[in-house]
């Protein structure tokens, strides 16, 4: 094999990212470069201090090169939770913008895509948006393209919703390095079972169930996607089975035995899992996030977020920004 110039890869690093998002990225770069007997890729973790960031699982990493130190990397990758910021947000963005200037690939895992997002280099991109966090990035960013699939390449800027899909994005760059034959020997090094790309969606619990989206029924399928589309203006059951091109019955008779509830009840779980990530991860008030999920007024919403989650969502806006201040613990990241 050719000798090949190192690429450089840079993840930068908040407080509480996401830990096996930044081992799923780089454990199969490792991996590369030994199968390959080259030093194909190098990589650093970069911050905006030197002070030690704790990540996801209470581990903390001590930066190599502060951000406003950081030269030339191939690639950039921001690794945080959804309500990261920087310290210094015009030097933050600053930083970004350059590093794009100077040929940079940008990119952002998980939460991440957030402050890539907010320091305005993705206009014109769509952005894979891991779907716990979809609600709050479409209401903070409605301009931006969201999109539902574990990856999203496009001109100089790689997004991946979470730590697979990491992995994944990893084998892409070793693959366009050092070629297919080194891809695979390297997913098969951790037993990854494919290497995924861009087109492919993500997989999303259905409710209350043990499958996934991606095992319902074709009609079930149809109908839980027209129901995520209209989250924020509520369409009726009968409309529903209309547009799926089947009689309301069939859609509660194939509703039932799919996910074993009523697609109505079925349909509240959606808006109800919106709001909590509205609630979690966005400022936004509680009379807006409950037009965001197509409640006229607070109290329906409240009274269905309770009987949810046990709790109201005022409640569970509380218990979080504790537990953001606690010991200087992060909310939980994917």
């Amino acid at each position: 094999m050719n000798e090949v110039k190192t690429q450089s890869i840079g993840f930068l690093i908040f407080e509480g990212f996401p830990m096996a998002c930044l081992t799923s990225m780089i454990e199969p770069l490792r991996a590369a470069n030994e199968i390959s007997g080259q030093a194909a890729f190098s990589w650093s973790l970069v911050a905006e201090t030197m002070a030690k960031l704790r990540s996801s699982a209470g581990i903390s990493f001590e930066p190599d090169v502060l951000l406003s130190d950081l030269t030339r990397p191939d690639y950039l990758f921001l690794l945080s939770p959804p309500r990261a910021h920087f310290v210094n947000s015009k030097a933050g963005f600053a930083a970004l913008r350059a590093s794009a200037r100077h040929g940079a690939v940008l990119g952002g895992v998980s939460g991440g895509v957030f402050p890539l997002v907010r320091s305005g280099v993705m206009a014109g991109h769509a952005v894979s948006v891991h779907w716990c966090y979809d609600a709050a990035f479409r209401s903070e960013f409605p301009e931006v393209q969201a999109s539902d699939r574990v990856i999203e390449v496009s001109s100089r800027r790689y997004t991946a919703s979470g730590a697979a899909a990491g992995f994944d994005l990893s084998l892409r760059l070793i693959e366009t390095r050092l070629g297919a034959d080194v891809a695979t020997e390297v997913a098969c090094w951790f037993q990854h079972p494919l290497m995924r790309g861009e087109g492919v969606q993500q997989s999303i619990p259905t409710y209350r169930s043990s499958t996934t989206d991606a095992t319902l029924p074709p009609v079930v399928a149809k109908a839980v996607a027209i129901f995520a589309a209209h989250l924020d203006c509520p369409i009726s059951v009968a409309e529903v089975a209309d547009a799926v091109g089947v009689s309301p019955r069939q859609i509660e008779r194939s509703f039932k035995k799919a996910t074993g509830q009523s697609p109505s009840h079925y349909y509240r779980a959606l808006r109800m899992k919106a709001a909590k990530q509205l609630v979690m991860y966005s400022k936004d008030g509680m009379a807006q996030i409950a037009l965001q999920v197509g409640y006229g007024s607070t109290t329906p919403m409240v009274r269905h977020y309770r009987e949810a989650f046990g709790l109201t969502p005022q409640e569970d806006r509380r218990r979080i920004n504790l537990y953001r201040v606690l010991d200087n613990t992060p909310v939980p990241s994917v």
